[in-house]
């Protein structure tokens, strides 16, 4: 990775009695697609809107492509490509038009904007819609299109806010499969999301907020290296006679299990061979299971553990 392009130095951020931002802190270093994830009212939105220049604080300092970032950084809102939750685009216009009017704002040469908004049309495969009114158009495909009128002055960075909400698989692939296209052309990315399978596919680094704190922050497999919780063995079966649920609750490595509607699951915390171990106090007193399965711990394990909280509740 290359240069820092974003630099949040110990912001605090209050709403009257209400702290929104605690002495909170983050480097995203060029080339990154950094994850910024946090549950309800953790205060994501209110980071990306300091960020922005959009929101005043209280306390510290913010620096993107190493200078002062202030409302008036107009060099810098430049190279800042922004795609929010919610869909903002002229409904008046149509397709081609909303596009070529956001990149306008930015590329005054006629030639090179026409250019750019046609690239970013066949980037989001919207050409077959370029005459359609965004009424007319689908959930996804009003989605391809915020994202193209976000990126067509090809910005060197780039902040999602939740943009696969309520769209259909196929346009979430082309999203995600867009944004990874984006990196690879040489933008950074801030991405958040409570699709926690879509960070695990996308994002290089990761950093876990709440209550205006950063409480985590790494690689997906260095996070998944912080929880206790290495493996979940699940078996399907019909009898769990007490001793024997017992018998396997004192193996090594196991921490909690929990038996509902015929399936035994069992927390593991390090060891390598946990399935065989259980298996064979199970064929050890003679009992006979269905399916067996074990899993890796996931992101949504890990936000999980370390917040308490659901990353499916709404945006804050």
């Amino acid at each position: 990775m290359g240069e820092t392009v974003v630099k949040l130095d110990n912001l605090v951020k209050r709403y009257g009695e209400l702290i929104a931002l605690d002495h909170f802190s983050l480097e995203i270093k060029e080339g990154e697609i950094f994850g910024l994830l946090g549950p309800n009212g953790s205060g994501k939105t209110t980071t990306i809107n300091c960020l922005l220049s959009l929101l005043a604080y209280d306390k510290g300092s913010i620096e993107i492509f190493g200078k002062k970032m202030t409302p008036t950084s107009y060099d810098i809102k430049q190279q800042i490509g922004i795609i929010m939750q919610d869909v903002a685009v002229f409904d008046e216009l149509t397709v081609y038009e909303n596009i070529d009017y956001f990149c306008g704002l930015y590329i005054h040469d006629k030639a090179k904007r026409k250019q750019y908004v046609e690239e970013a049309i066949a980037f989001v495969g919207l050409e077959d819609f370029v005459r359609f009114r965004p009424k007319k158009l689908s959930g996804g495909l009003l989605r391809r299109l915020n994202i193209a009128c976000g990126i067509a002055h090809k910005p060197r960075l780039i902040i999602l806010d939740e943009p696969t909400v309520a769209v259909d698989p196929q346009s979430r692939n082309k999203i995600l499969e867009g944004i990874a296209e984006l990196n690879r052309n040489g933008a950074t990315v801030i991405y958040t999301s409570h699709y926690m399978e879509e960070v695990e596919q996308l994002c290089t680094q990761i950093a876990i907020m709440d209550k205006g704190r950063k409480i985590a922050e790494g690689t997906k497999d260095e996070l998944k290296r912080m929880i206790k919780n290495t493996e979940t063995v699940t078996i399907e079966i019909l009898e769990l006679p007490d001793a024997v649920r017992s018998e396997i609750e004192n193996l090594p490595h196991v921490y909690e299990t929990a038996y509902i509607d015929d399936k035994f699951t069992v927390r593991c915390s390090g060891g390598r061979h946990n399935l065989i171990r259980i298996l064979d106090v199970l064929r050890q007193n003679d009992l006979s299971f269905g399916r067996v399965y074990t899993e890796l711990p996931t992101l949504n394990d890990v936000f999980l553990e370390i917040t308490g909280k659901s990353l499916r509740d709404k945006e804050d």
